[in-house]
């Protein structure tokens, strides 16, 4: 019986043994992840841009009638006044309609007052049974009918008024003729420029916004403006309207400044360098990322980073400065050089260490 507890004695400890010699798991290796250093490209809100000097506004001053044009009365670079006269239309066809309209007018003005006569005598039979009910109608639709014709030869005449003065243009606002589109002699149609006229007021500086540094820029922004001809003067501006969309052609955004106070040696035309002011975070550089790089934390926007030496991820806020339809633009959160994760957000968490390894087709992620 000693015996038997000594061999199961020995057994067992043999088998401790082979339990204590059993290698430990290895451990799973780190997952790869498409992940690359990112640069700040955004350019800078303070960058300087190439602008002009223009009016606020600039209408094209034309006729409201077609006809033969015989008078110029101002030239390019004129200064005019509201209402003045600055163009003249051949009259004559003006004139003899509105004669004509006139003679219409008179000639139902006479017919109205026939019918009202005629009207009273026949009302007057009437209440002496001396004439038809039929009659009366008749005499008072005649009437009605008079009264109609009379009243549309007033609008006619008055629309034939309109036209004769129509041959005549004048400023709508006080400006400056821009450029001249009609000459002397010329059969112009309604609605055919004649004049540009830039008018007096607000003056704007215009200026190309590139789409790196749009990010920075808010409607209200202050900005100084150098002209190239008055050089050693700065000039205040404020941002009054960035375009929605950017030029087909140049892919930039339009931007006007309205000047604080132009003075009067500030001439329409003239070369601007235009310096933003820097507000808030846009005073940074951006960061152009891919869009499948975005991922939340919560409700806030946020990227993946792989820590630099341990290659273990961290969920980082960021704040967004624009958003594009294939790329965002980082305003904050993200230092130069990081490595940030570009595919398969939705599919890592925190803490997990990783492999950075490089987009198959760089590429299809290029900003």
């Amino acid at each position: 019986m000693a015996r038997r507890v000594a061999w199961a004695c020995a057994f067992a400890g043999l088998l401790a043994l082979a339990a204590c010699q059993k290698k430990e798991a290895a451990a799973p290796a780190p997952r790869p992840v498409v992940a690359v250093a990112v640069h700040a490209d955004g350019q800078p809100l303070g960058a300087t841009l190439p602008g002009n000097v223009e009016a606020r506004y600039t209408t094209p001053l034309s006729f409201r009638i077609g006809g033969k044009l015989v008078e110029r009365r101002v030239r390019l670079g004129d200064t005019v006044q509201k209402g003045q006269i600055v163009a003249q239309l051949d009259p004559a066809d003006a004139q003899k309609n509105a004669a004509s309209a006139a003679a219409q007018l008179d000639a139902a003005q006479h017919r109205l007052v026939y019918a009202k006569q005629q009207l009273e005598r026949d009302r007057a039979q009437s209440r002496e049974n001396l004439i038809a009910p039929a009659q009366l109608e008749q005499t008072e639709d005649a009437y009605a009918s008079a009264a109609a014709q009379r009243e549309q030869a007033a609008q006619q005449a008055a629309l034939a008024r309109d036209q004769l003065q129509y041959a005549t243009l004048s400023a709508d606002h006080a400006g400056v003729i821009t450029a001249e589109q009609a000459d002397t002699g010329q059969n112009v149609s309604a609605g055919q420029a004649v004049y540009s006229l830039a008018w007096s007021g607000d003056v704007d500086v215009v200026c190309d916004v590139p789409e790196n540094a749009l990010a920075g820029l808010r409607v209200g922004q202050g900005a100084r403006i150098a002209l190239t001809a008055l050089p050693g003067r700065t000039l205040r501006a404020q941002l009054r309207e960035l375009s929605p969309a950017a030029d087909p052609q140049s892919r930039t955004w339009r931007a006007r400044l309205t000047l604080d106070q132009p003075g009067a040696d500030v001439r329409l035309g003239m070369t601007a360098d235009v310096s933003f002011e820097a507000s808030g975070a846009a005073t940074h550089a951006l960061f152009m990322l891919p869009a499948t790089a975005l991922f939340h934390d919560g409700t806030q926007p946020a990227v993946w980073v792989v820590r630099h030496g341990s290659d273990v991820l961290e969920l980082r806020r960021v704040q967004i400065a624009r958003y594009d339809e294939r790329t965002i633009a980082v305003a904050q959160g993200l230092a130069d050089g990081e490595r940030v994760v570009l595919q398969g957000v939705h599919t890592v968490s925190a803490g997990e260490k990783v492999r950075a390894i490089a987009p198959l087709h760089p590429e299809d992620f290029a900003s």
